[in-house]
């Protein structure tokens, strides 16, 4: 398995314990005190490192290539998966899947973002960056399971919408649009789940949901850290500074009441085991479908409502500077 350049030290360790215990079943010696003392040192040094991950490693573990997928979480968590494609429109999106199946033996809407794992694949999948056509067939399988009154839930996972000439041709901000004040309106429950990047309006395009949840070592933001760098310092390379400043991960995400919720990772990232981390969303995901579908669609919609008018905060003139304000 690939490293992540701050987890070097942990996997030094791992190897030299490994070395020592070949060492020992090639020369038959007994040196338990000594792998014991490294075997501690390895649980304090994995117990520092992963308890205490900077914004930056975070947005690092997010990226990282081996992260399990849409479809890897489709596997584990739903059965009957039936994956549909096409905007009926244009095309197909590799970049989006979506489709019909069974969760908990109820018939559930699935739908979100899809990378590659090799080059090939990103290739066919856009690297997770979809057209305007995948944005509108992740709203036709929505307006679909309005009609069939089944619940929607969308993992996002990308470092933005496609910012290509051809997308822009076909519309791209007006499909993500379009997806914004759909999903506002529709009157059946969505839960929304970033397990990876959640980059932009390519993000938010899937993200309008009664319940939001992050995986602990996912990103949320606007811009990437390196955008944001490139704007405030005009230097892309403070992209370690711009994620300790802007508030990406789940953590702070869910301090600001951005979203709900964090969903535990597995200690290291949630690619150490994918099935234990589909487990951790189980957990979570069932809890949110059994509170939202008690709710009539009436109540889903203005709860949906009320929730993102409470995000951010404003500040209100004293009538002093508004009296100043209309003499002026």
């Amino acid at each position: 398995m690939a490293e992540l350049e701050f987890e070097r030290p942990i996997n030094d360790l791992k190897n030299k314990i490994s070395e020592l215990k070949a060492f020992m079943d090639e020369k038959k010696i007994d040196l338990s005190s000594e792998l014991k003392h490294l075997e501690e040192r390895l649980e304090k040094l994995e117990s520092d490192t992963y308890e205490n991950i900077q914004p930056w490693h975070r947005v690092q573990i997010a990226r990282f290539q081996e992260r399990p997928t849409t479809l890897d979480y489709i596997e584990h968590l739903f059965t009957d998966f039936i994956e549909l494609h096409g905007d009926r429109l244009y095309g197909d999106d590799a970049a989006i899947v979506g489709g019909i199946a069974k969760y908990k033996g109820k018939p559930v809407t699935v739908i979100g973002h899809q990378r590659g794992k090799d080059t090939k694949e990103n290739i066919r999948r856009n690297f997770g960056m979809p057209h305007p056509e995948g944005y509108r067939k992740a709203l036709r399988l929505m307006q679909q399971a309005e009609k069939f009154n089944r619940p929607i839930i969308t993992f996002i996972d990308t470092k933005g919408a496609y910012p290509g000439k051809a997308a822009e041709e076909r519309g791209q901000s007006e499909a993500i649009a379009k997806n914004l004040l759909e999903m506002a309106g529709l009157t059946v429950p969505i839960v929304c789940i970033v397990i990876g990047e959640g980059g932009s309006g390519g993000a938010l395009a899937l993200g309008v949901a009664d319940r939001i949840y992050m995986l602990e070592n996912s990103t949320y933001s606007v811009i990437s850290p390196e955008g944001a760098a490139a704007l405030l310092w005009k230097d892309s390379t403070q992209a370690k500074r711009a994620a300790e400043t802007m508030k990406i991960t789940a953590p702070d995400l869910v301090k600001l009441g951005v979203v709900n919720d964090l969903i535990q990772e597995v200690r290291g990232g949630a690619h150490r085991d994918p099935k234990l981390q589909a487990k951790y969303i189980d957990d979570v995901l069932e809890k949110a479908l059994n509170e939202l579908c008690k709710r009539s669609k009436d109540e889903l919609v203005q709860q949906r409502y009320e929730k993102y008018r409470e995000i951010g905060t404003y500040a209100q003139a004293t009538q002093s500077f508004q009296e100043e304000s209309e003499e002026g």
